[in-house]
């Protein structure tokens, strides 16, 4: 694992517990030795997170291994530092090159993509930082959606706690799916995220028009999801007429005003599903679907699961509700 100062802790310790606690199953079940695990930084002793942690360095970028079998890089605000050292670069390569597997962890990716490692892939990052990074390394396909990707050899995973989705997929490549779900249960995690690998995250990020008019009209549907948004409705706002609003919004946003108004309304129901007891008839209602049929449907398309399976998952009043 390659570490910098102002590292995201969870990208570390996240993954890193997955694999020592499949390391340890591993081994209770008499079947191997475990992962061996280590810490590379670019010094000796102690590396400070952004939370203000602190983590040992076992490895500095100096010291190449004679093998290794996977190197994952980690990501955080540090990045933007790290990807422009040329030791821990120089030591991705070096590492990358004998590994079996390369591997990061939201923005790491970055790194992997300044050391050269990520041409024609398609990868994944942290959803804030997936525009940035496409803009930035156009050689590279960036899916801003998934939780963690495999291209090849070249594993990417997006934000934070998807490096622990990503660490229990290669549990299951290289152990089994048996012990990986005996992970993720004793972790108290998804072997794999309903939903498919679709990132619960801002759907609504790097969606907002130039022009002023249409921000604001968007700014309006975010906080009125109930109100009828037929395309007529949202041209008459602007003062412009139905086709040219359409193909106007379509070419600033990047998507039909329907698929936006589904997006938002989306998003709405989620948050009434996380955190009310409402009836799904009544939440439907409530942000404009209208029924819960045309919800449950709106839901599949976006995110692949339900409003009923996405209560039981991430409900906090699961309980009451069910109650």
């Amino acid at each position: 694992m390659v570490v910098f100062p102002s590292i995201q802790i969870l990208d570390v310790t996240g993954p890193l517990e997955v694999l020592a606690s499949a390391g340890m199953a591993e081994t209770t079940r008499g079947q191997g030795p475990g992962y061996a695990i280590e810490i590379v930084g670019p010094e000796l002793g102690m590396v400070r997170a952004s939370s203000g942690l602190t983590l040992g360095v076992d490895r500095t970028c100096d010291d190449r291994p004679e093998t290794l079998d996977t190197l994952i890089v980690a990501g955080g605000i540090g990045t933007r530092v790290a990807c422009e050292d040329e030791r821990i670069l120089d030591y991705v390569r070096a590492a990358a090159a004998g590994a079996r597997r390369v591997c990061s962890v939201c923005t790491g990716a970055v790194i992997l993509a300044a050391a050269g490692l990520l041409e024609g892939r398609r990868v994944t990052t942290h959803w804030a930082f997936a525009e940035q990074m496409a803009a930035r390394f156009p050689e590279i396909d960036v899916d801003p959606d998934a939780i963690y990707l495999r291209d090849g050899n070249i594993w990417t995973s997006a934000g934070v706690t998807a490096g622990m989705d990503l660490a229990l997929a290669l549990v299951e490549e290289d152990i089994d799916r048996e012990l990986a779900l005996e992970v993720a249960r004793a972790m108290v995690l998804f072997l794999k995220r309903p939903g498919g690998q679709s990132q619960f995250s801002a759907q609504l990020a790097g969606q907002m028009a130039d022009r002023d008019s249409l921000r604001d009209l968007q700014a309006w549907v975010v906080d009125h999801p109930e109100v009828e948004h037929s395309v007529e409705a949202l041209a008459s706002r602007v003062a412009m007429s139905p086709r040219h609003f359409a193909r106007v919004f379509r070419e600033e946003v990047g998507q039909s005003p329907g698929r936006f108004v589904e997006c938002v309304r989306v998003e709405a129901a989620r948050r009434r599903l996380e955190e009310s007891c409402r009836s799904l008839e009544e939440i439907a209602c409530g942000v404009g679907f209208g029924t819960g049929e045309t919800m449950r449907r709106a839901f599949l398309r976006q995110i692949g699961v339900g409003p009923s399976a996405y209560r039981e998952r991430f409900s906090e009043t699961a309980g009451l509700a069910r109650a």
